[in-house]
């Protein structure tokens, strides 16, 4: 677990802020991290969808919208220390900030690229933390 850790930060997926979400996760909140992240990938999936739904029609124009979920997705990935996510994140923003539909393309298959391996490598983080803490009896619900 800590080796995976130290592999995802060495790329830079995960940033410091990852481990102060972990430093708030104690013995009266064992699933706090995975709760907290459960949501992020909720939202964020949302987020995902308007952004791909807005791209995919041609004469979409308001950029000025998409900026405002762009700077949630932002802030929700800066909070669980998401960094690669973030940082596409802020690209992303300014290729909309520049009504530059292609950028914006580009830019979101490239979110969704990061963001697909952020979920695989938590959920992977998720599962060797439930293996180790299972002695303990703390147990997490099964991913959808």
């Amino acid at each position: 677990m800590n080796r995976l850790l130290a592999i995802l930060f060495h790329q830079g997926v995960l940033d410091e802020q990852f481990l102060q979400l972990q430093q708030l996760q104690d013995e009266s909140s064992p699933n706090f991290v995975f709760e907290v992240v459960t949501i992020y990938f909720r939202e964020s999936e949302k987020l995902l969808r308007i952004l791909r739904d807005s791209l995919s029609d041609r004469e979409f124009s308001d950029y000025a919208k998409m900026g405002i979920h762009l700077n949630q997705f932002l802030g929700s990935s800066s909070s669980i220390g998401a960094k690669r996510v973030r940082n596409v994140c802020v690209a992303f923003r300014t290729a909309s900030e520049q009504n530059n539909r292609l950028g914006c393309l580009r830019a979101l298959e490239l979110l969704e690229h990061e963001y697909c391996f952020l979920k695989n490598k938590l959920y992977e983080l998720f599962q060797l933390e439930q293996q180790r803490s299972m002695a303990a009896g703390v147990r997490y619900p099964a991913q959808h």
